[in-house]
C-alpha cells in the first residue's frame, strides 16, 4: 500500500480541485510511492503528533489543517512549523493535508457538523463557482455517439440528478493537411469538408484529466480540435458551509445549550436574543464570518461557526443569532469523518485516530 494508493481515495472525498486558491493541500511532506505503516489522523500536525506518529510506527499524517501554509523559505528550526517539517524529514514521514477541499466537500466538515447536530434536510450554504468546465469538440457524425458515451464514461455530463448530458449540433468542418500530415479523411494537401457534430459536455474539474484522455484516445481524427472552458456556474453539491433543520424548533436559550452540550466546547460566544424559534440553522467549520450575510439570506434562524470579531456579531440586526463556538470545536469531529472514511476502504490497515488535542486555545 502506497501513500498515492491511500489518497487517491481520500481524493475521492475530497478532490484536491475543490479547495480554494489560498490554499495548500495534497502531500506536502514525503513521497507518494512510499509504501505506508499505518496513517495517523489528526486536525493539526504538531511536534506531539509527530511523535504520536513514531510510536505507533504511522510514517502518513493526514492532517486536516496544512502545516506549510504559506511558504518556507528557511529550515532552521526557529518557528513549530519549521521543527515540525525537519521532524517528520528526519523520521522519514509523509504529511497529507485536506482542508478546504474537505471543505467544500458535499461530504465534509460541514456535513458532519450537521450529523452531529442532527440537522435534516441539509444542502450547501455557499455553492462553488468554477468547479464547472465545458468541453466542445468536433467529430464526424457517424462517430459521434461512440465519442458521447467515452466521454460520458469518463466523467462528463453529469448535471445534478442527471447523466448523459449533451448539446449536439450538424455542421460542416473544413480543414488541409500539410506534407507531414496524416488525415483520417481526405487527403493532404486538399482543402476537405467533413459532415460533423458539435459536442459540447459539461464536467467537474476534478475529471478533466480522465475526460482529456478519452477524447485524445477515442476521437478518430489525427488532431483533435476542442476547447474547454471554465463556466461561472455553481455547483449546488460543492461549496462551503451547509444549512438545514433540526427536528424540532428550540427556544433560544434551549438551543445554546443544546450546541454547547452537543459541540463539546466550553464556551459560546452569541449575540442578542432575536425572540424567536430557532429551527433553520446554518454552519461552517472554522472561521466563518464571511458566510454571516449568506446564513441571513438563506432565512437561518441560527448561524454557527467560529471566530467571529466584536463588530461582526452587530451584523446579526437582530434577525439571526450568531452563535461562535470556537475555531477547534466547530472542526473536531473531521478526524472521526476521515477515520471512518478510511477504514471503511482500508479495513485491514492500521488508521488511527490521533489521541492529541492539538487546540491552542483554553478557558478557565
Amino acid at each position: 500500500m502506497t501513500i498515492k494508493d491511500i489518497t487517491n481515495y481520500l481524493e475521492e472525498l475530497a478532490p484536491l480541485q475543490y479547495a480554494e486558491d489560498f490554499d495548500n493541500v495534497g502531500l506536502l511532506v514525503g513521497n507518494y510511492s512510499t509504501s505506508v505503516s499505518g496513517v495517523l489522523v489528526t486536525l493539526d500536525t504538531l511536534e506531539e503528533t509527530v511523535d504520536e506518529a513514531i510510536e505507533k510506527k504511522c510514517n502518513l499524517i493526514i492532517s486536516f489543517h496544512p502545516i506549510i501554509f504559506g511558504g518556507l523559505k528557511k529550515l532552521n528550526g526557529n518557528s513549530y512549523v519549521e521543527r515540525v517539517v525537519l521532524k517528520a524529514i528526519k523520521n522519514d514521514i509523509a504529511i497529507y493535508a485536506t482542508h478546504t477541499a474537505l471543505d467544500n466537500s458535499k461530504n465534509g466538515v460541514s456535513a458532519k457538523m450537521c450529523a452531529v447536530l442532527g440537522l435534516e434536510n441539509t444542502k450547501i450554504l455557499i455553492p462553488k463557482k468554477g468547479i464547472i468546465k465545458k468541453l466542445t469538440t468536433y467529430v464526424p457524425v457517424d462517430k459521434a455517439k461512440e465519442l458521447r458515451n467515452h466521454l460520458f464514461n469518463a466523467g462528463a455530463g453529469n448535471i445534478g440528478n442527471y447523466d448523459h448530458c449533451s448539446f449536439n449540433m450538424i455542421g460542416k468542418g473544413t480543414y488541409r493537411g500539410n506534407e507531414n500530415s496524416n488525415p483520417t479523411l481526405g487527403e493532404k494537401g486538399k482543402l476537405h469538408t467533413e459532415k460533423e457534430t458539435e459536442i459540447s459536455v459539461v464536467f467537474e474539474s476534478k475529471n478533466e484529466s480522465s475526460i482529456l484522455n478519452a477524447l485524445q484516445k477515442n476521437h478518430p481524427y489525427e488532431e483533435v480540435a476542442y476547447q474547454i472552458i471554465t463556466t461561472e456556474n455553481v455547483h449546488q453539491n460543492i461549496g462551503m458551509g451547509m444549512i438545514g433543520e433540526l427536528p424540532l424548533e428550540m427556544d433560544e436559550t434551549e438551543f445554546l445549550l443544546y450546541l454547547k452540550k452537543t459541540m463539546q466546547t466550553a464556551c459560546v460566544r452569541h449575540s442578542n436574543f432575536i425572540n424567536k424559534k430557532i429551527k433553520k440553522v446554518a454552519l461552517l467549520g472554522g472561521s466563518g464570518s464571511f458566510a454571516i450575510s449568506n446564513a441571513k439570506r438563506a432565512g437561518a434562524d441560527a448561524y454557527v461557526s467560529a471566530d467571529f470579531k466584536y463588530h461582526e456579531f452587530f451584523t446579526a440586526e437582530n434577525s439571526i443569532l450568531l452563535a461562535d463556538i470556537g475555531h477547534y470545536e466547530s472542526e473536531q469531529f473531521t478526524k472521526n469523518l476521515l477515520v471512518d472514511y478510511l477504514t471503511k476502504k482500508f479495513s485491514n490497515f492500521a488508521v488511527i485516530l490521533s489521541e492529541k488535542s492539538t487546540n491552542p486555545i483554553y478557558y478557565i
